[in-house]
């Protein structure tokens, strides 16, 4: 009975020294790999990355890491014009399937899923906001956007007729989309200027408008968008994503 109890005892202390050394292993890796992805995608704060599963020493040993998460706030990413930058917020992948190289220096997911958010007042700036003819005498420019509920976006107009400004904004209720790499809104209805007869080209060319988004960490793409309170809330996804290198 003596031996059996040292024997337990030794396995318990053998035990703790592995989850410890697990542990101590997992978190020096988080925090290379999330140095490295700063320096890779440029980033302007250390991103937050989290290697899920146990455990992580025998990850490595068979070369692949089964879950990886990584958060990303603040990115700038690529809006279409040349120089032009959109910033999205709360950026957070999770990557499945992670293959590194042998000396480290790189990582890929098989597959990764996510979610990011672009504020209303960031989405704004590609709007038309400059007062433009909509039809003789009648001048209009997107002022703000806003959550319109039932996953609709807002977009408050204001108008000039006549040479007089309509003594209250006007707001139609779009849907947001995703083609490709932009986001476009679309107005479900259009605005009537005081009643002055506006063509539908020339009005959409006010309401409607696109955002591209591109150039997202990895390679990552954009999947799914929707209206949420205070901004548009994004879903990415991506396959042979590079994490690092």
């Amino acid at each position: 009975m003596r031996a059996l109890r040292i024997l337990l005892i030794v396995v318990v202390v053998l035990g703790g020294l592995f989850v410890l050394a697990d542990r101590l292993a997992v978190n020096f890796a988080e925090d290379e790999a999330a140095a490295k992805l700063k320096t890779t995608e440029n980033l302007a704060t250390t991103p937050d990355v989290s290697i899920n599963g146990f455990p992580f020493l025998t990850q490595v040993v068979g070369g692949e890491l089964d879950d990886v998460e990584v958060g990303i706030d603040g990115y700038e990413a690529a809006a279409g014009a040349e120089g032009q930058k959109i910033r999205i917020d709360d950026l957070k992948a999770n990557m499945r399937g992670v293959e590194f190289s042998s000396d480290f220096s790189s990582a890929t997911a098989a597959t990764a899923t996510g979610t990011a958010s672009v504020t209303y007042a960031e989405l704004l700036k590609t709007a038309k906001n400059e007062p433009t003819d909509v039809a003789p005498g009648v001048t209009a420019q997107v002022v703000g956007l806003s959550d319109g509920g039932n996953g609709k976006i807002k977009v408050t107009v204001e108008a000039t007729v006549l040479g007089t400004k309509l003594p209250q904004p006007l707001s139609v209720l779009s849907t947001v989309g995703v083609e490709g790499d932009t986001v476009r809104v679309h107005a479900d209805s259009l605005p009537s200027f005081g009643g002055v007869q506006a063509a539908e080209d020339e009005v959409r060319s006010i309401t409607d408008f696109e955002q591209k988004i591109d150039d997202l960490p990895g390679g990552i793409a954009l999947d799914k968008v929707e209206a949420g309170k205070n901004g548009v809330e994004i879903t990415v996804k991506g396959t042979n994503v590079a994490l690092v290198g």
